[in-house]
């Protein structure tokens, strides 16, 4: 084998070893994002960049009320829960992939996944009611400082008064009449749950921690 051939097979392997490394710390530890919707507003704005944090989901930490976090959009995004849905609200996957190339294409290159970014409204096992547009856990209105003071909460589908299945979270978006989310669609498994949003990169004005928290 010639230098020339030796000096290709070298630059090949180390790219090779690059692009492992990279999927591993995308998958594992943390990757960048760009907010693309609404949702969110005015906590975060459409185009606004982001690094997400994926150490929760590599550790199985569970999501905090108030965490603002990404996971796997649900395939009845479109259609929502139907009322025979109500005892069990979880929203639906039936997208998953069946080989081992078309699940590591889709769960770790992310190649076709949508994934969307709402806030943690309730955790596993509590009691919600949407109602006179306020949100109440377990009988006590929830105290939201991150919405605009003019928002009213509304249900978007047939989830009105109901508990939160174990192993799932109850999302929503702080632009609540512009948010698709768990109203409609359902509570998300934890398993689903894929980063949680730690940082604003862009824009530079904005550089900084995303922290906004739920006052006790």
């Amino acid at each position: 084998m010639n230098d020339r051939i030796k000096n290709i097979l070298e630059w090949i392997y180390c790219i090779l070893i690059a692009v492992v490394i990279a999927i591993l710390i995308k998958y594992f530890i943390g990757t960048p994002t760009i907010v693309k919707q609404t949702s969110m507003w005015p906590t975060l704005e459409q185009n606004d960049r982001l690094i997400l944090n994926r150490l929760p989901r590599t550790f199985g930490k569970m999501p905090e009320r108030g965490d603002i976090i990404t996971f796997e959009a649900p395939s009845n995004n479109a259609t929502g829960l139907n009322a025979s849905d109500i005892d069990n609200p979880v929203a639906k996957y039936d997208n998953e992939p069946t080989s081992w190339w078309g699940k590591f294409t889709y769960h770790v290159l992310e190649i076709g996944k949508e994934s969307y970014i709402k806030r943690v409204i309730a955790l596993p096992g509590e009691h919600v009611e949407l109602k006179d547009g306020k949100v109440y856990i377990n009988g006590e209105e929830l105290d939201e400082p991150y919405l605009k003071d003019d928002v009213i909460t509304e249900p978007t589908g047939v989830l009105r008064d109901f508990v939160v299945p174990e192993n799932t979270i109850f999302a929503m978006g702080d632009n609540r009449e512009g948010s698709k989310d768990c109203r409609a669609f359902g509570c998300i498994p934890l398993e689903r749950v894929e980063s949680k949003v730690v940082i604003r990169f862009w824009p530079l004005n904005k550089f900084g921690k995303v922290d906004w928290k739920v006052r006790k």
